[in-house]
């Protein structure tokens, strides 16, 4: 006999006269048994929208940099090209010939008599 099946035969023998009370049934909404799963979606999406764009953005700035970049070693190599353009006429210019005949055409003769002073080691005078 089953646990209810007994508590039910002891309750008529202790109340003879009455009739089991049954309870009252009533119908009770069915719940949905899995949570929404909309907002989880959204959110996911969201997410996901939120992490491609950042990237978009990321390798957008890193574009950008990469052609300042290029241009800058451009700009570098046509700077490097022009030192050694002006280098070259800086040398050419301070050689000693040359350095003579551009003083000769501003009027400029040598020293026959060349005069060197003599510094006291000592200090003296």
């Amino acid at each position: 006999m089953s646990p209810a099946a007994a508590f039910g035969a002891a309750a008529r023998r202790v109340m003879p006269g009455r009739q089991p009370l049954r309870a009252k049934l009533r119908l009770v909404p069915a719940r949905a048994l899995r949570p929404r799963r909309a907002p989880f979606v959204v959110l996911v999406l969201l997410v996901l929208g939120l992490g491609l764009v950042g990237l978009l953005a990321l390798n957008t700035s890193l574009q950008q940099g990469s052609f300042e970049l290029t241009d800058l070693e451009r700009e570098t190599a046509l700077l490097r090209d022009r030192h050694a353009v002006l280098a070259d006429d800086v040398a050419r210019r301070s050689a000693p010939g040359v350095l003579a005949e551009r003083a000769r055409s501003l009027g400029m003769v040598p020293n026959e008599a060349p005069v060197f002073l003599q510094v006291d080691p000592g200090g003296s005078g």
